[in-house]
């Protein structure tokens, strides 16, 4: 028998304290986390809980989860490339298994599964505008133990931890960005001040100070910008 779902003020208080961790930088490991143990909070009845997403490398793996037997469940989809998390993330849709026991749609997976002491599987896609950031999941050890409102529930939770998986991914690339973007403006302003000093030396304007940089680089094999940093290195010294 399903249990009674968490209400709306009870909802509202999980995609709070979701909110609140976004607000408060945290990593995207912290964020999954947490979003796996809220998961288990609303569905009490789920033995265990857990996300997956994509690695660096484009492969699936369950980047949280409340424990082992998630998982060990989770490695056997990703050894079989089929299951209902899978299925869930690439139709965009909810997936429900009643009973592992007598589900024929992946029937090699729900078999192993079944060995794990599971009964009852949902999976619901992690959709952020459209893109598709993975799938959560919760098993259950008995059968029968979700139904319709479970399914927009976990629907429901799904859509707000894909926003703050897309949200801290955003957030990670901007990171990104301003590094790359700060060492391109350091880069910018030694190369400035090694055209300063050429074009001081020799009185010559500005491009061809620029060319003088690059004909050296490419005649000792190094970049603009450690040419440019011995120029200005090498004035520097000259007027101690």
């Amino acid at each position: 028998m399903a249990h009674e779902p968490a209400t709306s003020d009870e909802l509202a208080t999980v995609f709070a304290r979701m909110s609140g961790l976004l607000l408060s930088e945290e990593t995207v490991g912290s964020v999954l986390r947490l979003i796996a143990t809220l998961a288990r909070e609303v569905f009490p009845e789920c033995r265990g809980a857990g996300l997956s997403v994509l690695d660096p490398d484009g492969e699936r793996i369950t980047k949280a989860a409340t424990g082992e037997l998630v998982e060990r469940a989770d490695r056997i989809q990703y050894e079989m490339k089929a299951g209902p998390c899978l299925t869930a993330w690439a139709q965009r849709t909810v997936v429900r298994i009643d009973d592992l026991a007598t589900d024929t749609r992946w029937p090699a997976w729900s078999r192993q599964t079944a060995e794990l002491g599971l009964r009852s599987v949902m999976s619901a896609p992690m959709v952020a505008g459209d893109v598709a950031v993975g799938a959560m999941k919760i098993y259950a050890g008995q059968p029968g133990v979700y139904g319709p409102r479970e399914e927009s529930l976990l629907a429901m939770f799904a859509t707000q931890a894909a926003v703050l998986v897309a949200n801290a991914k955003s957030y990670a690339d901007t990171s990104r960005v301003s590094t790359a973007l700060q060492a391109s403006l350091r880069d910018r302003d030694v190369v400035n001040l090694a055209k300063g000093i050429l074009m001081g030396q020799g009185r010559v304007d500005e491009q061809t100070a620029f060319l003088q940089l690059a004909d050296t680089a490419r005649q000792r094999r190094r970049s603009v910008r450690e040419v440019a940093e011995e120029t200005s290195r090498a004035t520097a010294r000259r007027l101690r």
